[in-house]
């Protein structure tokens, strides 16, 4: 098993110190090019054939990060915020032991290379908002990226997020990502990554995703949308049930009268009623299908 760090912080001071023309590049090749495979895997290129065309600096930007453009000396601060040799190997080590307790576990994972960065986000970007300071991205199996506006709660709290992601990396090499995937498949995927976190870090731990929604939200508004729509496999409308109304907005998605990162909550709480009924593992409850899951959780519905 082997986990690599892409330096973000090293190649960060390089584009500030490099000259404005140059930023994109570095970026793009530097920065991004170690995870083009996973660019590649949801359409996105390294760089656009077109002028402003979509590819990974319009996509990051996008998802709450700064421009190349705007990597210069205004934001040097939050560049040595994450340049501390303890914050880097707290991300690594979180990852790291994702993947051994699963195979700790009797589980042994197909995938045996991963990488993983920290990119900074804009906290004047409206998607960053969305995400309390930190977040991340590991849908695909051998890449992960987490995503900070960094400060004293965050630096420490992205680990956390991190474990949620390696969780995704292992689920996603046992349960092959589709054309088909339902609501159902998602929630499923966030409520144990969550569920995992917290086994790791504490509940205490878990992110405003999940954390920022009442029972009486879950129960008498989210719930039953989500049980209504568990097997719908149109993408966009599954998204809006999973991030909620004011994230689908940015996107330019009409709203269905969903609170925020919806599904996330549901998802956990599903996730929590599983593990109480079945008595699996989080590890084992991980790689097993979401046909499995919804069927023994089908009195949490009700």
């Amino acid at each position: 098993m082997k986990v690599t760090a892409i330096r973000s912080d090293k190649i960060y001071k390089k584009m500030v110190s490099a000259k404005p023309e140059d930023r994109d590049n570095i970026y793009r090749y530097e920065l991004m090019k170690p995870f083009e495979f996973k660019w590649s895997c949801v359409g996105i290129p390294i760089k656009s054939d077109k002028p402003d065309g979509y590819d990974v600096v319009m996509a990051s930007s996008m998802g709450g990060g700064f421009l190349p453009k705007q990597i210069n000396a205004q934001i040097i601060n939050d560049v040595e915020k994450i340049s501390d040799e303890s914050f880097w190997k707290d991300c690594q080590d979180s990852i790291t032991k994702t993947l051994e307790g699963f195979e700790y576990n009797g589980i042994s994972l197909p995938t045996k290379d991963y990488i993983f960065t920290v990119l900074l986000n804009d906290p004047l970007n409206p998607m960053s908002k969305m995400t309390g300071d930190y977040c991340g991205d590991g849908g695909i199996p051998g890449y992960i990226i987490g995503t900070i506006i960094p400060n004293e709660k965050s630096l420490k709290m992205l680990p956390v997020a991190l474990a949620h992601e390696a969780n995704h990396n292992v689920r996603w090499q046992f349960i092959k990502w589709n054309n088909e995937i339902t609501l159902g498949d998602m929630i499923v995927s966030e409520g144990l990554a969550e569920n995992f976190a917290a086994a790791m870090f504490g509940e205490d731990k878990i992110g405003m995703w999940v954390k920022n929604t009442s029972k009486e939200t879950l129960e008498n508004v989210i719930k039953p949308a989500i049980k209504e729509n568990i097997n719908n496999n149109d993408f966009n409308k599954l998204s809006s049930f999973l991030y909620g109304d004011e994230i689908m907005a940015i996107r330019g998605i009409p709203p269905i009268g969903m609170p925020y990162c919806a599904g996330y909550a549901c998802g956990y709480q599903l996730i929590k009623y599983y593990l109480k009924k079945t008595g699996k593992t989080i590890f084992e409850a991980t790689i097993t299908p979401t046909a499995d899951i919804l069927k023994e959780t089908e009195e949490f519905w009700k």
